[in-house]
């Protein structure tokens, strides 16, 4: 009698996970899904003249694209122009992407590195 409730009793557990698996692959199944269309969309809607930045971290501006083919022709420096992907695409940037991500904020007193002492030699002081 002991040995049927306690095999009946650890059932549950099991029975729950097994259950919640499913549902948990679903969620982060779709929200894969809902990325990488975003992903795909961001990539299609670059166009020649877009300044972008690539998979590999390259900035660059797309100065022709070939739809037949899906790729765009990118010059990454004054006449070096680069062929690729357009999947390799990361991102566009926009003029407002620039000013609010690389903004320099020199006044944030926990910043260590704007507080330089003026008097210290290096890593080594005497």
């Amino acid at each position: 009698m002991i040995l049927a409730q306690a095999s009946s009793g650890g059932g549950s557990p099991i029975l729950l996970l097994m259950l919640a698996m499913p549902i948990v692959l679903f969620l982060m199944m779709r929200s894969q899904k809902k990325k990488a269309a975003a992903q795909q969309a961001r990539q299609r809607s670059a166009e020649v003249g877009d300044e972008i930045m690539t998979t590999s971290g390259i900035f660059g501006t797309i100065v022709d694209e070939d739809d037949d083919e899906g790729t765009v022709i990118v010059e990454i420096a004054p006449g070096t122009r680069v062929k690729m992907v357009r999947a390799g695409i990361a991102r566009r940037l926009d003029d407002d992407d620039d000013a609010e991500e690389y903004e320099d904020d020199d006044d944030d007193p926990d910043d260590a590195t704007s507080q330089v002492d003026d008097n210290s030699e290096g890593p080594f002081r005497s």
